[in-house]
């Protein structure tokens, strides 16, 4: 089974989505694919896709019997979301089960996306897909899912203090990987603007809650901290206490350090309060770099430079990692606005979690099917292992 998942999910990274209606519940609208995965070791250059199985061996559509599955996502505000319901949809739909769709309406809305992970429970379905907004917020609902033999999915973000057993896979990203692969990608860009006095990075995520998140940060302050040093660099990261304590970079003093790391998180997860906290940082005369570790993060710091007017990709600018996709990304890489980003495939994600949910239904042993990121850029982003994986 978990070779028939990961044919799957190359498969079905490289092709359009197609809708089909979403269960009972809300049910977000149609979008674009996308494909996503967290690369192990950051790349300078974009990760190439992994080849396409044979197609003998690629699973067929077979029919899964009478399943039902309550899936519930983070929000629906972002493409990145309604994609990921799409691939949910077109693969439901293919084997024949249905799945319904829910979530709340921001990702920062934890008790409404609890009390939803409730009533799913309640239903007794078969099978429970949950991308989980805040990772300890579902451990009593992960416990009582257990108890009542549902077997949970979970997917984009992964749960690591889930009750033993109540979490039978976790589809997602290797986000603290793809996290690096912005670094990784963003520094040797910056390292001819290093060491003439201290300049500052700046790093905005969304939250400080959810593990997707969490992880993506750290893995761009760790792998730009590891750069540094090895270029005999000093680097001091501030800001915001659960990535600076979390961290494993090397912290210097702020005052003597050659590199600041600032990382911010606003009060609610909007576009808007990103772009106010991006607005603080991008307002400072050392900033020579900006990293935004979600869609909403990166379109937040694309927010603050519409009045600021500092983002470029020439030296005299700020130079922006994003990470996602979405038409403003994409059009901000396109100008030249941003310097580029890291896409993740939430269509194939989803495609994914229904194929896992309905071997665990069926009492198949399954585990974690972790994806890649891709890095890209205006250079690469119309290529053919690059632009099926760019969601609108």
């Amino acid at each position: 089974m978990k070779k028939r998942i990961l044919a799957t999910l190359i498969s079905v990274a490289m092709v359009a989505s197609m809708v089909v209606g979403c269960g009972s519940q809300a049910a977000a609208p149609a979008a674009a694919p996308a494909a996503e995965a967290p690369a192990e070791e950051a790349k300078e250059e974009a990760a190439p896709a992994e080849e396409a199985a044979p197609a003998e061996e690629a699973a067929p559509a077979e029919a899964a019997g009478d399943l039902t599955f309550e899936i519930i996502v983070k929000s629906y505000q972002s493409s990145y979301w309604q994609a990921a319901v799409t691939g949910i949809n077109q693969r439901a739909g293919e084997l024949g089960v249905t799945a319904n769709c829910t979530g709340p309406n921001a990702e920062s809305d934890i008790a409404d996306q609890v009390n939803m992970l409730n009533n799913a429970i309640n239903n007794a379905p078969n099978g429970i897909g949950l991308a989980a907004c805040d990772q300890d917020a579902v451990l009593d609902s992960l416990q009582a899912a257990m108890d009542k033999g549902i077997p949970v999915v979970c997917f984009d973000s992964g749960v690591p203090n889930a009750p033993a057993g109540s979490v039978v896979s976790t589809v997602a990203t290797d986000n603290y990987s793809a996290g690096a692969t912005a670094a990784d990608n963003l520094y040797p860009a910056l390292k001819s603007r290093i060491g003439n006095g201290q300049v500052r990075i700046g790093e905005i995520n969304q939250e400080a809650t959810s593990n997707s998140i969490i992880s993506r940060g750290l893995g761009f302050i760790d792998k730009f901290a590891e750069l540094a040093a090895a270029d005999g660099y000093t680097v001091a990261v501030i800001g915001n206490e659960k990535y600076v304590n979390d961290c494993k970079a090397e912290k210097a003093d702020e005052a003597t350090a050659d590199i600041v790391i600032e990382v911010a998180v606003p009060a609610q997860t909007t576009v808007e309060l990103c772009a106010t906290e991006a607005s603080a940082i991008m307002n400072k005369s050392d900033v020579i770099g900006m990293f935004g570790s979600n869609q909403v993060a990166a379109e937040g710091i694309l927010t603050a430079n519409d009045t600021l007017q500092v983002l470029g990709t020439s030296d005299d600018t700020v130079l922006a990692a994003g990470f996602d996709a979405g038409s403003v990304i994409k059009g901000a890489i396109k100008a030249g606005t941003m310097f580029g980003a890291v896409t993740q495939s939430p269509l194939a994600m989803g495609i994914t979690t229904i194929d896992v949910l309905v071997a665990a239904a069926n009492g198949e042993s399954v585990s974690d099917v972790p994806t890649d990121g891709y890095w890209y850029n205006a250079d690469n982003m119309e290529d053919a292992s690059i632009a099926p994986n760019l969601y609108d």
